[in-house]
Order: C-alpha cells, then sequence, then structure tokens
C-alpha cells in the first residue's frame, strides 16, 4: 500500500503558511502607518500650520508619509532648494493649501528603501525629485512623456493628494516617500546641493529654452534676474546660444549677468528701453511672477515669428494687451511647466557635462524659517539650498 501524498501534518503546516502569507499581503493602512514608526528613521519636517507659515512660523514636527508601495522610494534628505512656489503655498496664494503641508520640491540625497518593482534605482544611489511626484502614466500626455500634462492632473511633490487618498509631503524634512517613476538618479559629475535646486528652477527655465530652439544662431532674452532667471541665463549661454540678453527693472544684477553669460543686458527703468532693442530677439522666457510686468513692450522686443515663454507664475492675472502685438509680427505667446522625469535626466546630464553651476546660497536646515523669510525679501543670490546637516555630513557632501 503507497502512502499518501500529503500526510495531516503537512496539509496543516500548508494552510498555516498560506495564511501568514495571506495576512502580509493584506496589510492596511494602520499597519503600513505601524511599520514605518517602527522604522530606523521617522517622517518629520517643517509643517505650514496657516498661512503665517510664511512669515517664519513653521513648526518642526512628525507627519504621515504616503502609504509605501512596492513602486515607491524613500530619500533620506541631504539638500532641498527653495523655490518660489513654497511660498505661494505656504501662504496659500495660488488658492487654499493642505495645510499642515511640508514644502519644499527640489529634493536631493540618498535612496535608503527602495520597492521591489522599482529597476532604476538602488539602495545608495544619489537621487531627486522635482515639482510633481504623480500621474495618471497611461494617458495620452504620459505615454508620450509628457507627464507634466498629464490629462487627469497631476500630483505635486507637496500639497497634494495621491489617488489613495494619502497626502505629499515635501523636502524641508529628514526624509521623502516618492513614487519611483519621479525619482530621478543625479549624475556624479553634479554635486547634491547644485543639483537640488535644478530639479524645479533649473528645468523649468531649461525646457522652454531648449522645446523652443535655443543653441546657435539664436538670440535669447531672459526676462527677471532670480532664481529662474539666472538659470536661464547659464543654459542659455550652455546651448551656445549667439545672444544672451538679461532683462530686469534695474541695473543692479547687471555684473552679476553678465558673469553668468549675459552678453547684453537691458534695464526697464531706463527710458525708451524697448524702443531701443525692437525686433532684436528670436526667444523671450519670462520668469517674472509680477502680474504689473510690461508685456506690451516685451513684446516689442521679438523678431518676426518671434516667441515669448512665460514661466513665472503669479498670483494675479497678467497684464492686458493688444493682440496687434502678436499679429503685426507673427508672434506666439505661450507657457511651460517645468518638465518631465526625462527632461529632468537629460538636462541633469546635460548640466554635468557642460559644467553649469547655479549660483546658491546653503542655509542650515535648522533655520529654514529664517530663509523663507529671506527669500520673500529678494535676498537670495540666487537659490537658497538648505542642507540637513546630520545627514550631509554623513556623505561629507
Amino acid at each position: 500500500m503507497s502512502k499518501p501524498d500529503k500526510t495531516p501534518a503537512a496539509t496543516a503546516s500548508k494552510r498555516i503558511l498560506t495564511l501568514t502569507n495571506h495576512l502580509r499581503d493584506s496589510l492596511n493602512q494602520a499597519d503600513d502607518i505601524l511599520k514605518a514608526k517602527m522604522s530606523s528613521y521617522k517622517f518629520q519636517g517643517w509643517m505650514g500650520l496657516d498661512k503665517d507659515a510664511s512669515k517664519g512660523k513653521m513648526v518642526w514636527q512628525e507627519y504621515e508619509p504616503k502609504t509605501w508601495t512596492e513602486d515607491d522610494v524613500d530619500i533620506k534628505i541631504t539638500h532641498c532648494g527653495i523655490c518660489g512656489s513654497d511660498l505661494h503655498t505656504l501662504r496659500s496664494g495660488w488658492g487654499q493649501s493642505l495645510y499642515p503641508c511640508c514644502v519644499g520640491h527640489e529634493i536631493a540625497g540618498t535612496a535608503v528603501k527602495v520597492g521591489k518593482n522599482v529597476k532604476h534605482v538602488k539602495t545608495g544611489d544619489r537621487v531627486g525629485v522635482g515639482a510633481q511626484s504623480g500621474s495618471c502614466l497611461d494617458c495620452e500626455e504620459c505615454t508620450a512623456g509628457n507627464e507634466q500634462y498629464c490629462l487627469k492632473g497631476n500630483v505635486g511633490t507637496y500639497n497634494g493628494k495621491y489617488p489613495d487618498g494619502s497626502k505629499s509631503y515635501g523636502g524641508y524634512a529628514d526624509y521623502c516617500r516618492a513614487p519611483s517613476n519621479f525619482v530621478i538618479k543625479i549624475p556624479d559629475g553634479l554635486a547634491l546641493a547644485e543639483a537640488a535646486p535644478m530639479l524645479c528652477g533649473g528645468i523649468t527655465v531649461y525646457n522652454p529654452l531648449v522645446h523652443n530652439g535655443a543653441g546657435p544662431g539664436k538670440r535669447i532674452g531672459i526676462v527677471g534676474i532670480g532664481g529662474l532667471g539666472h538659470f536661464g541665463l547659464l543654459f542659455a549661454k550652455a546651448l551656445g546660444c549667439d545672444e544672451v540678453v538679461a532683462i530686469s527693472r534695474s541695473n543692479g544684477k547687471k555684473d552679476d549677468a553678465l558673469k553668468m553669460g549675459a552678453t547684453k543686458f537691458i534695464a526697464t527703468e531706463e527710458e525708451g528701453w524697448n524702443k531701443k532693442n525692437a525686433r532684436s530677439l528670436d526667444l523671450i522666457v519670462s520668469t517674472v511672477s509680477s502680474p504689473n510686468m510690461p508685456l506690451a513692450e516685451y513684446f516689442q522686443l521679438l523678431r518676426t515669428n518671434g516667441q515669448f515663454i512665460q514661466v513665472g507664475a503669479p498670483e494675479d492675472k497678467i497684464p492686458a494687451f493688444s493682440a496687434f502685438s502678436l499679429i503685426a509680427k507673427g508672434c506666439k505667446m505661450g507657457g511651460s511647466m517645468i518638465g518631465s522625469p526625462s527632461d529632468i535626466s537629460k538636462m541633469l546630464e546635460f548640466a554635468a557635462k557642460k559644467q553649469v553651476h547655479p549660483w546658491i546660497q546653503e542655509r542650515p536646515m535648522k533655520d529654514a524659517n529664517k530663509a523663507v523669510v529671506d527669500m520673500d525679501k529678494g535676498d537670495a543670490r540666487y537659490r537658497y539650498v538648505l542642507v540637513n546637516e546630520k545627514h550631509a555630513a554623513e556623505l561629507k557632501v
């Protein structure tokens, strides 16, 4: 008589194993939260609790990150750039913010936890996250590599909500959790402190330059010589444009602009500036966010078939202008918003190859409140970068 294939003990053991696996795979959100709390690191950062946060009243506290999935990456933050968007969000300038919020979407650091489904990043890699951390990934725009224009709406790296309802929190913090599709590897040729502000500020001007023909034979204008505008000058020079024209209200930043690569400087406070420089530029990228910009006069600087691309985002409407400002020369006005993960990766590789070095001022993460106040006053020259000193010291960066 042959032995049965399965003994009662073997069957029982298999049932116990199956049940254990089922329970493991069925962990609910509460279990995820418990696991996060039991991990070796905590998610904590500078939280804006209300509109006064932009006045230097953020509070350092713990928060609940997005629900972990095997498509995610946890990042130990070493650096985070301060972006104008942070101020707009802290004070609800672009609409009511989802308080409490932790801003900062120019995040650089190292991957400390990588989901099983992630192929392009491994633990220990130098990585970053820009202004976007989610999209549907299957609409017409996403499949074409334009995730930032997702038809179903993108998820911001902070002040956003993921499909499961969990909130997104930014980089004024110790750690960040983000979907891997929006986690970018940082080339070895770039310092993390310099790569961080490129992840939003850099790509915001790099994309409209490269997608609108900036390069040899072109004359380019950059309006506004601040955090965004200084990137415009650096990248336009690196792209080999024939002329790089800095446009600002006064001559206060003229010397800096010329050092960044500008071949000419226009101060709009000088009488007749628009007429003296009429029909001189092929492409203008405007980084200013003032609702009082002299838009009609900027259009006068464009040559026939010239393009004006707005990337600064005022909290109010832009000035009215006559359609004939565009019609008379066949000019175009457009806009541009950040860039896709692929765009950001290409920009970082370009910056490393061409040795593009942003003008940054490093500020300790512990002094974030003072830094945002200084940023709002316009003191940055030209991009503040918060340094998470305890993490940066570990890497000696």
